[in-house]
């Protein structure tokens, strides 16, 4: 993931196809107003080509963004609709708060069960996503979070949506902050996870993942004027860029003509110096 690239070669990582069904599947774009065919095909925004880290990074835009002020947060839940999900949008976050001593939750809605379509062995590649997870946590110092399992369907969650938010509800009991994935995030159950976390009344801090694909440097249909950054020391990133590499089932190319989940195009928006969350 360290390796340089050219622009060019950044660019070229980064025109996903619609090889990628394991996330892109799930995608919720059924408002098709918000986006604009730039590509002049009717693929969706996910599986679309989409924006190089190397246009985010030259982007002025994000390092004048407001810092997050989370010195005083003393406890905070953290909702991933996937494994991995929580990693890449706030692995540097979260080892920040556990160095610092906060208490943490995870609630994992699901196992991650549809990330290789016609996978024999369902229970195994579940088990492989648990293991991912932990050995991941370690690797951001966080290895004492605790994990709450919900189980619901990858895929699935816009169907059970009011089951979701009662169970985030619950498991968000006693924290002070929540931390959810971005309820216009375009994947259908980062949308459902966002959506439920606000309507069971937690005020979530709302980080994207699909996001940084899709939409531009100054793009106005991301929320900048409620963008909070989090500067990640070198040690940090480290450690992040450690924990992203414990997903392997999801950097590895999936068999029967099928991409990996995360090529180092989506990849590299996660091992930038910093993460944004909306408010």
């Amino acid at each position: 993931m360290s390796t340089e690239r050219t622009d060019t070669e950044q660019a070229d990582t980064e025109r996903i196809g619609t090889e990628r069904t394991g996330r892109a599947g799930g995608v919720g774009w059924e408002d098709r107003d918000r986006w604009d065919g730039r590509d002049g095909t009717d693929l969706n925004p996910i599986d679309a080509p989409g924006t190089s880290e190397a246009e985010w990074r030259a982007w002025p835009g994000l390092g004048a963004l407001p810092e997050l002020a989370y010195g005083g947060w003393r406890s905070a839940v953290v909702i991933a609709a996937h494994p991995d999900d929580e990693v890449l949008g706030l692995g540097g976050l979260l080892s920040l708060l556990a160095a610092s001593g906060v208490r943490l939750r995870l609630v994992a809605v699901t196992d991650g069960e549809a990330s290789h379509p016609g996978v024999a062995d369902v229970a195994g590649l579940v088990a492989r996503r648990v293991e991912e997870t932990a050995s991941a946590l370690e690797a951001l110092g966080a290895g004492g979070v605790e994990i709450v399992r919900l189980g619901l369907p990858d895929t699935g969650l816009a169907e059970r949506e009011g089951e979701l938010a009662g169970a985030l509800g619950r498991a968000a009991s006693g924290f002070e902050v929540c931390l959810a994935p971005w309820e216009a995030d375009v994947h259908s159950d980062h949308e459902a996870a966002g959506r439920a976390a606000a309507s069971a009344g937690l005020r979530p801090h709302f980080y994207p993942i699909w996001a940084w694909h899709w939409a531009r440097p100054g793009d106005a249909r991301l929320p900048w004027d409620r963008a909070l950054r989090v500067p990640l020391p070198p040690a940090v990133l480290a450690r992040k860029r450690a924990a992203i590499g414990c997903f392997a089932s999801q950097l590895e190319p999936r068999g029967a003509g099928l991409e990996a989940v995360l090529p180092p195009g989506v990849v590299a928006h996660f091992t930038r110096d910093d993460e944004v969350l909306f408010h």
